[in-house]
């Protein structure tokens, strides 16, 4: 059995990887002696997404995923990121040099609930790879408002956002992708009235904006992952960079919750930008949730 077969058979471990809406919007195709990650463009989100930064990140965090699983099955295995369009793992010298194993990738957590006060330790900090900014979560809680209405209040990105959640258990997509309410931390009649008021748009879209005002309004921490050489960077290595982020924060029992609308959003976009002095790519809360938050759903192989 050549290292495809041994990698093929951990499939499930390295589709935990992180995406947007959790649409993983990648392809997998196994050769003799390679694999060629691509993208299903039936899964990609060009309203919300229209430069194809969470694209790229996406499928960068894939990559690093892969990696570790091989590593941790022994396998020596790297990727070629020379093509802009797709993604080459191959057989290596050695095995990819990381701290993390396949553990690492089953304890990540994403949750979007409550999260406990208190900022994060110096030590985790300290931690953390280069280009990640710490902002209080109180002092985004504004721009978050901003950042919601315009999500909810511009068509083409809130018609996204209703087509990847999963909100009904009885949908057939529900154990397959998207945000489902068990993910969202929502009860059976906050879910009802989330898909009423989303078929209602644009009339509620205050109303939506307004009811995850409270989200930052408490003493937390925010991480903003920001770009560290040229504009010309590949956005896929940011992506792998901000998953080994992730892993590292779970090893210390933190989950993250991602905002991408407030880099979605031109006007708080730029604000931020302007605060963390960079070029941010990704933001997210981290912190420790009130309740273990659920896992979510995978496309099967």
């Amino acid at each position: 059995m050549n290292w495809v077969s041994v990698l093929r058979e951990r499939e499930s471990l390295f589709r935990r990887a992180p995406s947007a809406h959790n649409t993983q919007p990648w392809t997998i195709d196994y050769r003799s002696d390679d694999i060629v990650i691509g993208v299903d463009p039936a899964r990609s989100l060009p309203g919300s997404d229209p430069t194809g930064r969470d694209l790229a990140l996406g499928l960068g965090a894939f990559a690093e995923t892969c990696l570790i699983v091989a590593a941790d099955a022994g396998l020596a295995v790297d990727c070629d990121l020379s093509d802009p369009h797709r993604i080459r793992l191959h057989s290596s010298p050695a095995k990819y040099d990381t701290i993390f194993r396949s553990v690492d990738i089953e304890a990540r957590r994403v949750a979007r609930g409550p999260y406990g006060e208190g900022l994060l330790d110096l030590v985790i900090l300290a931690a953390l790879e280069p280009g990640i900014v710490h902002v209080r979560s109180r002092d985004l809680a504004g721009e978050l408002e901003v950042a919601d209405r315009w999500m909810f209040g511009t068509p083409p990105v809130a018609r996204e956002l209703r087509e990847w959640l999963r909100l009904d258990p009885s949908d057939p997509r529900y154990r397959q992708d998207g945000l489902t309410d068990r993910a969202l931390g929502l009860s059976r009649l906050e879910a009802r009235v989330l898909s009423g008021a989303l078929r209602a748009l644009p009339i509620t879209h205050r109303l939506l904006a307004a009811s995850g005002r409270n989200l930052l309004r408490y003493e937390g921490s925010v991480l903003v992952l920001t770009a560290q050489c040229s504009s010309q960077r590949d956005l896929r290595l940011d992506g792998r960079r901000l998953l080994r982020t992730w892993l590292l924060l779970a090893r210390f029992g933190l989950a993250v919750h991602p905002l991408s609308q407030l880099l979605d959003c031109p006007v708080t976009a730029s604000r931020l930008a302007s605060r963390v002095g960079a070029m941010p790519l990704a933001v997210f809360r981290v912190g420790h949730p009130r309740q273990e938050p659920p896992r979510s759903a995978r496309l099967s192989s």
